[in-house]
């Protein structure tokens, strides 16, 4: 075999294994057929030293260039894409972390439920003696409000100013006031009826303004603890009515897990995307591998510039 021919030869199969690479990429089944039928048609030339040699470099001149160079930039373009999705990946992630890591845990939070509602029962407790003896002692547990510092903002429910507002409202011959404290006079004389016997029930929040809910513990009853004021009503629960208290997740842990789930989504998108090939492309691609697939293609090779035109056309649109 002569130098010249041995070099188109080599030139053939470079272009052979290009394709190649980039079938096996985009894992589709036109441009994998395509690569079969080029490689028939360079062995064709390989095996059989009388055919033209020159329709050979013909061949990939018009034709399979401008498909690798296409597929080429389909894959740039695709990668650019599919690195603004794992930029967003990263973002989430750093984002996740950074929550994770600060999360409350929801043990702690059930455990201090518990302390928080000994404070309160022992407050309340202290309030009445406080009241009854008319003393100017400080009726309140040490750190009460720690609680509501500590886990407001994870596990408290929003609720809107009028809620709040409708909540916290009372008339001043429904309760007993003194310097530290104001508490309605049916609450107190339940409580004392029931011997202080209450638990913390949901935590309520509206901007910086929280109200703890409590509730008794032997019959269905409920009052709140506005911390500010360091106020205790009854609590009306039908103004909550239309609180959503279904999940006992904190918002960070709701949050974390609509990121994580947006993040598989963005993982599976990325992954079609890696390898997606516009409809327009991929109906180019197979009637071109119907007409490298005819029988009669090479004796017509010089008749070839149309399709090989639509395919550099093809690569200066903006569909990708």
């Amino acid at each position: 075999m002569d130098e010249y021919r041995l070099n188109i030869i080599k030139k053939s199969s470079a272009e052979i294994n290009r394709l190649q690479l980039l079938s096996v990429f985009f894992d589709d089944e036109v441009i994998y057929k395509i690569y079969l039928r080029s490689q028939v048609i360079h062995q064709l030339f390989a095996n059989n030293e009388e055919l033209e040699i020159e329709k050979l470099d013909l061949f990939h001149l018009q034709f399979t260039d401008s498909v690798i160079e296409l597929l080429k930039k389909i894959k740039k373009s695709n990668e650019k894409n599919v690195s603004l999705i794992y930029d967003e990946i990263d973002l989430n992630e750093e984002l996740i972390d950074r929550m994770a890591g600060a999360l409350v845990d929801q043990k702690s939070y059930q455990q201090d439920k518990q302390k928080q509602s000994l404070k309160v029962n022992l407050s309340l407790r202290k309030l009445f003696s406080v009241l009854s003896d008319l003393s100017s002692d400080f009726p309140f547990s040490k750190n009460i409000n720690v609680f509501s510092s500590k886990y407001a903002n994870d596990f408290y429910f929003d609720l809107t100013t009028d809620q709040f507002a409708k909540l916290i409202d009372f008339q001043s011959k429904q309760v007993y006031t003194n310097v530290y404290a104001t508490i309605e006079k049916k609450l107190m004389g339940k409580l004392c009826k029931y011997d202080f016997r209450t638990e913390f029930y949901i935590g309520l929040k509206s901007g910086e303004l929280v109200i703890e809910v409590y509730k008794f513990l032997d019959i269905d009853s409920y009052y709140l603890f506005f911390p500010s004021r360091n106020l205790f009503l009854f609590c009306d629960l039908t103004i909550l009515k239309d609180l959503d208290m279904s999940n006992n997740l904190s918002e960070r842990e709701r949050i974390v897990q609509e990121l994580q789930y947006k993040n598989d989504k963005l993982k599976s998108n990325a992954a079609v995307l890696k390898t997606a090939i516009p409809n327009e492309v991929v109906n180019l691609l197979e009637d071109s591998y119907g007409k490298i697939s005819d029988i009669n293609f090479l004796n017509h090779l010089n008749n070839f510039d149309v399709q090989s035109n639509i395919l550099k056309t093809m690569l200066k649109t903006d569909l990708f």
